[in-house]
């Protein structure tokens, strides 16, 4: 029964509704036959036969249809769980995570970080489309929006392992790089700048009007989300007033 509970609490595949109804099934014939052994000893071998058939077969008519119907039900509310989480974690048009996913993701590998459990290094990035508005305003909102999901579709084909973006602002992405340090982090800031200017859009044509600025911080000791993103975004506003489509980190 314990393998039961455990199935129910942890798993939303199908596999595991099968492996829970033959489980539970068994568990209702084993209970019938134990019970009913008592008077085995005091029956004909006809009764012994027509005891035991019944034994067996009355769980498994009932019991197998009851509990693969209860088990069905408790996927169905886990995969449905599962989808609102991701629903509610997720920018839903660059399908990348919202900002309070994201914060939170981040705060809470900086919280065991400075607790010892996790590597007190990292680093952060806040990626910003240049000249959105004017994106917006020479092609339509409609390519603006997809231009917005082929750059976070572009951060997010550089990033890998734990490294995870979200959407923080209309045109602003952020990138949290976990036991990144300052270099390798420069390098994955100018790979997703190089990309992004490489893409083709508006599609249909031969022009590249897309670029981003990247701004970044570097941690080598326990911080606050605050204070990381307050060093990125004022290093961002460098590399626009410099002339953006460029990194400072």
């Amino acid at each position: 029964m314990l393998s039961i509970l455990r199935l129910i609490r942890s798993e939303t595949s199908q596999v595991h509704v099968y492996a829970g109804t033959l489980i539970g099934t068994a568990v209702c014939v084993a209970v019938a036959v134990f019970a009913d052994s008592f008077n085995f000893a005091e029956m004909s071998k006809d009764h012994f036969r027509r005891a035991l058939a019944t034994d067996i077969l009355l769980p498994i008519v009932i019991g197998g249809p009851f509990f693969y119907f209860l088990l069905e039900k408790i996927r169905q509310l886990a995969v449905a769980r599962l989808e609102l989480q991701h629903l509610a974690s997720t920018d839903s048009l660059t399908a990348v995570l919202n900002r309070g996913a994201f914060v939170m993701l981040v705060e809470a590998y900086l919280e065991k970080a400075a607790a010892g459990s996790l590597s007190p290094v990292g680093s952060l990035l806040i990626v910003d489309a240049d000249h959105f508005k004017q994106i917006n305003d020479e092609y339509g909102h409609q390519s603006g929006d997809r231009a917005l999901k082929l750059i976070a579709s572009t951060i997010r084909g550089t990033l890998t392992g734990a490294q995870i973006v979200g959407r923080i602002g209309g045109e602003e992405f952020a990138v949290f790089l976990p036991d990144v340090q300052s270099e390798r982090a420069y390098e994955l800031a100018e790979t997703i700048r190089r990309r992004v200017g490489d893409i083709i859009f508006p599609e249909g044509t031969s022009e590249n009007v897309l670029s981003v600025s990247i701004g970044g911080a570097s941690f080598s000791k326990p911080e606050s989300y605050k204070e990381i993103f307050k060093i990125a975004d004022i290093k961002l506003y460098e590399a626009k007033s410099a002339g953006r489509n460029l990194v400072r980190l």
